[in-house]
């Protein structure tokens, strides 16, 4: 069996590997609560027309993320198999980052939508080349499952701590850069981001280390794909997080909305420097940290998939509370968003937990190394949960009669209503009853390492 000293993972590792996710914390927070108000009430596109952008580009992720995580799995260099693609994605991805918001203020309704579909387009293929290589990397950092929840809790606890710093500096910061011009903010604050972000992925190229050696032949892509589609908890964990994500992602979407025009907020600071919306997103943020911190502790006692039912219910519930709140209470407001924010925490870190430990389950039950191709369904659960949910106040305010910079009906009034808490809190009811088809618990696990543990050092 792998020795106590083989399993470990030093902690300035972890804290290199957890970076790494705060690049994708800042962007998706920032593309979440910003991207849909760019280019419908400051660029002036449909919102339909938008919602429709972003399904159809995650039609071509549906593509790229298995792909990607097929191509990962068999890469063979002197840095590992995952490792390289943080190194040369990096530089891209901040590229095509402030692509997206770079837009010329005179482009017609035409030349703008183009200009959407092609740099996000981008930009989620540069994401998928670096972030399903750097979703594979945590399931060969350590051959222990212990060890991979603790190190998916760093990695999630940077995550949040993206929504944080979003939350809290990212209206300021488009506010005092963009010095009254909100399209010029929000370019210059995407591109203080891009730095960051392309910082934070080198990080954990340089720190970071393979642990599992790869087999010499891995066999073929369909036969991975098959195998894969055949997983039953691969299909659990992945419904769940793209609804767990679509809930989040539409209340995100929605908030600009929800606050300019059904609270008639406008922007000024309600305590110290943060408006409504920043403490709304800091709330979710804050308390995605505490998520992380709770579900990591408690899964030493508890079942992954139960705590995950338990995290979806908790979430329904405050946004179902969050809605019937008067909308002048802000701290009770900020309050529920806080505990929202809990239940969102503990649906991630274990749902990217689950997946490291499915990869394994695959290796041990298949003899199939394929960890970035199971990887890649976490990767593409987020994506396809933002697209959806960013997509869901897209439709259903250009179907209750949305006009951007104007004063709302009553019908558009109840749409941004509907987007922003009657359908986030809807579909977390089927994202907890996915999780009664696990069927992975810590008895089945346990046999896996060993079973694995005595194979590969019989391969040594």
């Amino acid at each position: 069996m792998a020795t106590a000293t083989e399993d470990r993972v030093p902690l300035g590792e972890k804290l290199g590997y957890g970076v790494g996710d705060l690049a994708s914390g800042l962007m998706l927070n920032f593309f979440g609560f910003f991207l849909l108000y760019f280019f419908v009430d400051l660029g002036g596109l449909a919102p339909a027309t938008i919602g429709l952008m972003l399904l159809i580009t995650k039609l071509i992720d549906a593509a790229t993320d298995p792909m990607m995580g097929a191509v990962a799995d068999r890469t063979r260099t002197r840095w590992g198999r995952y490792r390289p693609y943080l190194l040369i994605g990096s530089v891209p991805l901040g590229v095509s980052m402030v692509l997206i918001f770079s837009a010329p203020e005179s482009l017609g309704d035409t030349a703008l939508l183009i200009w959407a579909y092609v740099t996000y387009t981008l930009c989620m293929l540069a994401f998928t080349s670096v972030n399903v290589p750097y979703g594979g990397l945590l399931g060969v950092i350590s051959p222990s499952s212990r060890v991979r929840s603790n190190v998916t809790a760093f990695r999630m606890f940077f995550s949040a701590s993206g929504g944080i710093l979003v939350g809290a500096l990212g209206t300021t910061l488009v506010r005092e850069l963009g010095g009254g011009d909100e399209r010029l903010g929000i370019l210059l604050t995407i591109s203080c981001i891009a730095v960051v972000s392309v910082f934070c992925l080198l990080t954990t190229f340089a720190t970071t280390k393979e642990r599992i050696p790869p087999v010499a032949q891995n066999g073929s892509l369909s036969g991975d794909l098959s195998v894969l589609f055949h997983t039953g908890p691969w299909i659990a964990v992945a419904v769940a997080a793209i609804l767990g994500v679509t809930s989040i992602a539409a209340r995100a979407g929605t908030a600009p909305f929800f606050f300019k025009y059904v609270v008639g907020d406008g922007g000024a600071p309600v305590f110290l420097f943060f408006d409504r919306a920043a403490l709304f997103l800091t709330a979710l943020a804050i308390g995605q940290v505490s998520g992380v911190i709770i579900g990591s502790i408690l899964q030493k006692w508890f079942e992954k998939s139960h705590m995950l039912i338990g995290a979806g219910v908790l979430k329904a519930v405050m946004i179902a509370v969050f809605y019937v709140l008067p909308l002048d209470a802000v701290w009770a407001q900020t309050t529920v968003q806080y505990v929202v924010g809990i239940g969102f925490g503990m649906l991630m870190v274990l749902s990217f937990s689950m997946f490291t430990d499915i990869a394994e389950f695959i290796d041990w039950k298949a003899r199939r190394q394929m960890t970035a191709l199971v990887i890649a369904a976490s990767v593409f659960g987020v994506k396809a949960g933002i697209a959806f949910g960013s997509a869901i106040p897209g439709f259903v305010l250009q179907w209750t009669g949305f006009a951007s910079e104007a004063e709302q009906t009553e019908s558009a009034l109840m749409g941004i209503q509907i987007a922003f808490a009657i359908i986030p809190a809807a579909i977390l009811v089927p994202a907890a009853a996915a999780m009664l088809f696990y069927g992975i618990n810590r008895k089945v696990l346990a046999e896996a390492e060993r079973d694995l543990s005595t194979r590969r050092n019989s391969i040594a």
